[in-house]
């Protein structure tokens, strides 16, 4: 391959990499665009996981073999079977500069003798005739590694094409810290500083889509809105930071009552107010977890309980054609269990369907000026 065509090459590597919108996307280019810089047939992006001492797939692309995803569960391998993991990264990485790439061959290992049987019995056993194995190192550490391979029968890899492939390893290295800086900005746009719940643009685009969901093919939505009380007492006679502390406490409770209904998503939207939101448990279900959020909250040493409203699309609540009308119900459901002082969820629906009180405040026409009881339901005045 010429130098051109090579320099070509680890440019459109880069390219893809920022291109990508998700860390699979990230994984896919890098492996797709060493797997092209290097003519391989075959490229695996793997992370060092120290912590269990193994090497973990994240993606293999080109020519699998049987058992090779494309983006394995669970495809991992013992550090101890590649010895070079940790004598090359700790013993010659430390003495200064970064590990360099090497090639392995079905005849074994090209300039580095008696290293990594493993991986040669690893490439027969594939049918692969050579590959290249890149470490890849991220913020000054050893991160993981890019392999490629070629399969038998075309010419092996040779050290230049190790020396290619380390340029690589420091591109892709460059695309994952690029991948972790935009994972962190869309973390801290979704989520809440001071509980690390999702906030309320989290649930805003997660409900709009289940609402979707629900009209596509009728899966039950149910949103559970809570309001903590006694927030402002403590801030007033014990101060804000033991506040934060109760609204980091109940973020807890939510947090682990959340964890009863699977994919649950749990936030808070501001001040004292949080919500649970779920795809697909009966609301039944959604309704017990509201309970068992009232009691959890009740036992706190801090505050005052909370009110729980609930609505639920398995609810007689009527058609639910948007987000925003969950939300209503929702909302009104949890006012009336404010104003009743109730130690259980106020369910929108359970009593009288249409008729039901909560339906019937949450469905009325926008307020008229001064009235008091309806001010705090969201979005009725919108």
């Amino acid at each position: 391959m010429g130098e051109d065509v090579r320099l070509r090459a680890v440019v459109m590597l880069a390219q893809g990499m920022a291109a990508a919108q998700s860390p699979r996307e990230s994984w896919r280019a890098a492996a797709l665009g060493a797997c092209h810089a290097l003519s391989g047939n075959f490229a695996a992006l793997s992370v060092w996981e120290r912590e269990r001492g193994r090497l973990r797939v994240l993606v293999n692309v080109g020519e699998r073999s049987s058992g090779e995803e494309e983006f394995p569960e669970d495809e991992t391998y013992p550090v101890h079977q590649f010895p070079e993991i940790t004598e090359f990264l700790h013993e010659r990485w430390a003495g200064g500069g970064e590990p360099d790439a090497w090639v392995e061959t079905v005849a074994g290992p090209v300039e580095r003798a008696g290293y990594c049987h493993q991986r040669v019995a690893a490439l027969r056993r594939r049918g692969r005739g050579s590959c290249v194995v890149a470490p890849v190192v991220l913020h000054g550490r050893a991160w993981g590694e890019l392999y490629v391979a070629r399969p038998r029968g075309v010419p092996a890899f040779v050290p230049a094409d190790a020396d290619l492939a380390t340029v690589l390893a420091s591109v892709v290295a460059a695309g994952l810290a690029q991948t972790e800086r935009l994972e962190e900005a869309r973390r801290l746009a979704f989520t809440d500083a001071l509980t690390g719940l999702a906030n309320r643009r989290a649930v805003d685009i997660r409900l709009d889509r289940a609402v979707e969901r629900h009209r596509a093919d009728g899966a039950v939505v149910s949103l559970v809105v809570c309001d903590l009380n006694g927030l402002k007492r403590v801030n007033d006679t014990l101060g804000h930071a033991i506040g934060d502390r109760l609204l980091e406490r109940f973020g807890s409770v939510l947090s682990l009552c959340g964890a009863m209904l699977p994919g649950a998503l749990v936030a808070r939207l501001g001040g004292d107010e949080f919500c649970l939101l779920a795809v697909g448990p009966a609301a039944d279900d959604v309704v017990r977890v509201g309970g068992e959020i009232c009691s959890r909250a009740a036992e706190m040493d801090l505050g005052e309980g909370v009110a729980v409203g609930i609505a639920s699309t398995g609810d007689p609540i009527g058609e639910v054609r948007s987000a925003r009308r969950l939300f209503r119900l929702a909302d009104a459901a949890q006012y009336k269990a404010k104003a009743a002082r109730a130690a259980r969820p106020v369910v929108a629906g359970r009593d009288g369907g249409l008729d039901d009180p909560v339906v019937r405040l949450a469905d009325a026409p926008p307020p008229v000026t001064g009235e008091r009881e309806r001010r705090r339901i969201r979005g009725l005045d919108q």
